[in-house]
């Protein structure tokens, strides 16, 4: 079997599968040969949870901050956590919160370089009345912290019902795991008529776009700096991290993972919403 044949076979399988796959130490084949093969970043190989305790307890403060106040750029947040007691200088708290992932979203120069063969696409929500499941789907990355190293979490949210349609969990924020749960999302509850995220480079990335494009679903991307172009997805994150996360140090990525699930299952099926008319998202999502 030809090599390019080989990697578009093992490309059917869930990304953890092929992870799992990895043989280090093989004496045949090396590590790096076989992330190529198997189209696995080889960051994920050798990822390491986290390299310096003091920055891991920063960046969990950062988290709190960001949940609570999302709009805090570098300055502010160095400005904050000197309050809490972190002598933290504007170009580490820059690091840190990209090395999160995090962004202020308040209206600012265009002063960051979009990848070339990455294209984006214009909001389409403005003005939108949600009136119907599957209308509009949102999808977003947030941190997750643990008691050693971090987490990243990715979700995908139906509008019109609050009604978390799939999530997964990563040890890194390439895309493969985004573009997983997108096609679980799918096979599991069909299409949506768009789908929303923000210009990150996981929702930008040629595969996860071609995947919205192959099922003819519209693409509306948040426009940057934007505050309220995620409102909904920003919402459940807070929720997730004041009522679990922040009341938990997480041992692994195992116990993560169950004690997240555990509560989105409680967020779709058990929780009333005022703005549902005191029903659960799964009764609005599926009864509507």
């Amino acid at each position: 079997m030809k090599e390019t044949g080989l990697k578009k076979n093992l490309n059917n399988f869930p990304f953890e599968i092929r992870k799992r796959l990895i043989e280090k130490g093989n004496s045949q084949i090396t590590t790096t040969k076989q992330s190529e093969l198997l189209n696995i970043g080889r960051s994920t190989v050798y990822y390491t949870p986290y390299q310096n305790p003091q920055d891991k307890v920063i960046m969990d403060e950062i988290d709190k901050i960001y949940t609570e106040f999302p709009y805090y750029g570098k300055r502010k947040m160095s400005k904050e956590l000197k309050r809490r007691g972190f002598l933290v200088g504007v170009k580490k708290a820059r690091t840190l919160m990209k090395l999160m992932g995090l962004e202020a979203i308040y209206p600012k120069p265009k002063t960051s370089i979009s990848h070339p063969e990455h294209k984006k696409f214009p909001y389409l929500l403005r003005g939108m009345k949600f009136e119907r499941p599957n209308q509009v789907w949102a999808t977003d990355i947030t941190y997750i912290r643990m008691k050693q190293g971090w987490i990243y979490l990715v979700a995908i949210i139906d509008w019109y019902s609050r009604f978390v349609i799939a999530w997964d969990i990563s040890i890194t924020l390439e895309a493969d795991f985004c573009i997983s749960t997108l096609q679980k999302a799918i096979d599991q509850f069909g299409t949506p008529e768009i789908f929303n995220s923000d210009q990150g480079v996981q929702f930008t990335c040629n595969d996860f776009i071609a995947l919205l494009e192959q099922n003819n679903i519209l693409i509306s991307m948040d426009g940057r700096g934007r505050c309220f172009d995620n409102i909904f997805t920003e919402r459940f994150w807070r929720s997730l991290k004041q009522e679990e996360v922040y009341l938990k140090d997480y041992l692994s990525v195992t116990e993560a993972k169950k004690n997240i699930a555990e509560y989105i299952d409680r967020f779709n099926y058990k929780r009333l919403h005022q703005s549902l008319n005191y029903q659960t998202p799964a009764e609005f999502y599926l009864n509507t």
